[in-house]
């Protein structure tokens, strides 16, 4: 297996003033690529910008013999996602990769969030990587070749209290990676999600009550909660060497695995007349059992195929 090496590549990396993103763009740079660290600093409520985050990021990778520009600029605008693109244009001439990474966090349980609450989380998370994605896009179509990164959740896939504003907004950001697979493949372009679980300065953000019932399994895992233990995957997911694409990616606790959206066998109920809530209550069961196994959908389309594949099974017997 070749060496996952970066010579020549540009990543664009969201959210790189610190944790993840830090990592991410320091392990790209030491593999060759160069770097456009975008972050708009301050806290992680989203407030009190500064540029000396970012700038710092850039000055460890150049000091240390790498390339690195920085990026002040807010992922939450149309404009500020194409300036983005644009100082990596300007920089090196090209955009190879984007890792959608920037992000704020502000739990509360779900009656309690206000509207401005939620609409900042939605603006950042899902908004700022569909504007990222969307500046960067035309240029890999140009180039036939584009990696993509979209930083989603456990929160939002599986579920976790007092993240009902987050959560949903990184739902959102899966069922963007969704499409964008699709129609990224025939351009070389692919796109996967990740679901980090890092320690950092968005996890202090979580309450008392949250982290209490989670703290056994903390302990068991260790230092495995640290960014650098992400940090290999998120790299590999972006570089030339992956060839993956549409699929979704758990980091936790020194444990890397595949993660997925499947559909149980079902029931198959009639096709002349539709079931009533009655049929459903007595097939429940059937329809809930994942022992008979499972399929993994690769779009509407295909669930489709695969539904009409299941009837044509059943009435050849």
């Amino acid at each position: 297996m070749s060496k996952v090496d970066f010579t020549g590549r540009v990543v664009v990396i969201t959210g790189a003033g610190g944790g993840l993103g830090r990592t991410y763009a320091h392990e790209i740079a030491k593999r060759g690529g160069a770097v456009v660290a975008n972050d708009l600093g301050g806290n992680v409520d989203g407030e009190n910008p500064s540029p000396s985050m970012a700038d710092k990021v850039v000055s460890d990778i150049v000091e240390g013999g790498g390339r690195a520009v920085a990026s002040y600029d807010s992922v939450t605008t149309v404009n500020g996602a194409q300036a983005i693109i644009d100082k990596a244009l300007s920089a090196f001439g090209r955009v190879d990769a984007v890792i959608n990474n920037a992000g704020t966090l502000n739990n509360d349980w779900f009656e309690d969030v206000p509207e401005t609450i939620r609409d900042g989380l939605w603006s950042t998370h899902l908004g700022g990587t569909w504007n990222v994605t969307q500046a960067a896009w035309p240029h890999m179509k140009k180039a036939k070749y584009g990696r993509v990164l979209i930083t989603s959740s456990g929160a939002g896939m599986f579920g976790n209290q007092t993240q009902a504003a987050y959560g949903a907004a990184k739902a959102g950001s899966t069922g963007l990676m969704n499409v964008l697979a699709q129609e990224g493949k025939p351009h070389n372009i692919l796109v996967n999600v990740l679901l980090p679980n890092a320690a950092s300065r968005m996890g202090e953000k979580m309450k008392p009550e949250e982290m209490a019932p989670a703290a056994k399994y903390l302990a068991d895992i260790g230092n495995a909660v640290t960014p650098p233990f992400i940090t290999g995957l998120a790299v590999y997911l972006v570089s030339e060497q992956c060839s993956s694409t549409h699929e979704l990616y758990s980091a936790l606790g020194g444990r890397l695995a595949r993660a997925f959206i499947g559909v149980t066998e079902g029931w198959l109920g009639p096709i002349d007349a539709p079931p009533s809530a009655d049929d459903v209550a007595a097939h429940i069961e059937e329809i809930r059992d994942t022992t008979k196994g499972f399929h993994i959908p690769s779009s509407l389309l295909d669930e489709m195929r695969i539904v009409s594949e299941q009837y044509a099974k059943k009435l050849r017997g």
